[in-house]
């Protein structure tokens, strides 16, 4: 196996002077068709948040237009101020109670089959949030029988009745990215913590959940430091990961330092399921949710990749 070439550790608190020019493999297709305006008006018509339009995912055209998105629920703006994060940081509006039961009849409404849910962090609520949360995937269930679903949740503050909550409303897979590598999260998620990301997917994964994060990559790690990342990932089971190149949401948010080539991702594709994971995303577009419909299926992706090595 080709071995990738070792990154030098960066200082992400470093802004650069001339910003790295995005190479062509990063080029996004643009929101188009029918199917694509069906969900924007839905979106619109039942007032709710995508993580699509809010995080600036560079998929929105392509999942959109296949008739699915990525809801965000408990508002759009966060009480937490990561550095990587397009989503706005301030004080919430209050909780709004009735918004379990319209997220539920919008995916109703998109006849979609999986369907993606994640909220931004509400630290300032004594429940965090979960209870919400647990409302919201029993709704989509009740009155969406037959869609499976990904949650994509924050880390609690690692407080397990909250996480528990998820546990009980038995989503079929529950995803907590760990974003980045252990030496530069606390410049990358500022009030997140490595060890503690990694105990809530231990919690998930013992409460019998399928569980799934995403990282990362060009914002200073190293590959040494990714494939570790990936084996303290397999230790407490985690199932499935996605990683995809890091995009500068604005000038104040941290300045990309690498774009990682389309080769390096397959190589690290090859390592991930070479460690152990079930399933691994991995390419320069890849976000969160995409393709997320194939991860709730287990052995899949990583028969397809033995499939494909002979």
């Amino acid at each position: 196996m080709q071995e990738l070439p070792v990154v030098p550790k960066i200082d992400v608190n470093t802004t650069n002077e001339f910003p790295l020019k995005k190479p062509n493999w990063l080029r996004v297709k643009l929101p188009l068709g029918e199917s694509y305006k069906h969900v924007r008006g839905l979106v619109d018509t039942h007032k709710l948040h995508t993580i699509c339009e809010s995080g600036n995912c560079p998929n929105m055209g392509e999942c959109w237009g296949e008739g699915t998105a990525t809801f965000m629920i408990l508002g759009n703006v966060c009480t937490r101020s990561c550095g990587f994060c397009a989503v706005a940081t301030g004080r919430p509006a209050s909780v709004d109670w009735d918004e379990p039961q319209r997220v539920a009849e919008a995916i109703h409404l998109m006849k979609v089959k999986h369907a993606v849910v994640t909220s931004v962090d509400r630290d300032e609520l004594k429940d965090g949030g979960s209870i919400i949360w647990y409302n919201t995937i029993k709704a989509i269930k009740n009155l969406n029988p037959q869609t499976t679903l990904e949650t994509l949740i924050p880390d609690f503050r690692g407080f397990t009745d909250q996480i528990q909550r998820i546990i009980d409303a038995a989503p079929e897979v529950v995803s907590h990215n760990m974003e980045t590598v252990e030496r530069i999260t606390k410049q990358v998620r500022i009030q997140a913590k490595y060890a503690r990301s990694l105990t809530v997917l231990e919690t998930l994964k013992k409460g019998g959940r399928r569980t799934k994060t995403g990282v990362m990559l060009g914002l200073g790690e190293t590959k040494e430091e990714v494939i570790q990342t990936m084996r303290d990932l397999v230790n407490v089971g985690t199932d499935v990961i996605t990683l995809g190149q890091y995009l500068q949401p604005t000038k104040k948010h941290l300045p990309v330092q690498r774009f990682v080539h389309p080769d390096e991702f397959a190589e690290l594709r090859d390592i991930g399921y070479a460690i152990g994971f079930d399933y691994v995303e991995s390419g320069p577009l890849v976000r969160s949710s995409y393709h997320s419909e194939k991860h709730v299926i287990p052995g899949y992706g990583k028969n397809k990749w033995m499939a494909e090595k002979g």
